[in-house]
């Protein structure tokens, strides 16, 4: 940890840039979030189905959905208790390892997805892809990738 007369203190550009950031993924995610809520879904609902439609057979190691979506075991586990109760995933015993379970996308779930994601992309595009050109994008992406990638191995360290 940096001492106080260490510290990198962020220049008036490096400050607009991050609270902009900041501004953006509260917004958006608020927006999107609010946009599937007509059909009854969140945006981890939402995250969980779409990782269950594209995963093979439509069902995931419960631990592996944890970290896919960033939860923790006990609050996917609450998350999932509440889809099985609208009848949107089951969770059923692993084969191989007693103590694990699958998390799986139920016909019902499938069927909100097909539903759901023509407007939930719809919503992306409205209130993001559409409003940027797409060099702007091309840019956006290659900004973000290193962050990305470095979050991505910060998750593996204690």
């Amino acid at each position: 940890m940096e001492t106080e007369s260490a510290t990198r203190w962020l220049t008036d550009t490096e400050q607009c840039t991050w609270r902009t950031h900041l501004d953006v993924s509260r917004l958006l995610m608020h927006q999107l979030e609010k946009d599937l809520q007509p059909f009854g879904l969140t945006n981890n609902d939402y995250e969980i189905l779409v990782n269950l439609s594209e995963s093979a057979e439509h069902r995931m190691r419960m631990s592996d959905l944890a970290t896919s979506t960033l939860q923790s075991k006990s609050r996917l586990s609450h998350q999932i208790t509440r889809m099985e109760a609208a009848g949107l995933v089951v969770r059923v015993n692993c084969e191989s390892d007693r103590r694990g379970l699958y998390a799986v996308l139920t016909d019902e779930g499938m069927e909100l997805m097909r539903k759901v994601a023509p407007h939930h992309v719809a919503s992306v595009r409205r209130h993001f892809i559409d409003l940027l050109p797409p060099e702007a994008l091309a840019a956006l992406r290659a900004s973000l990738e290193p962050v990305a990638n470095h979050l991505r191995d910060q998750r593996g360290k204690a």
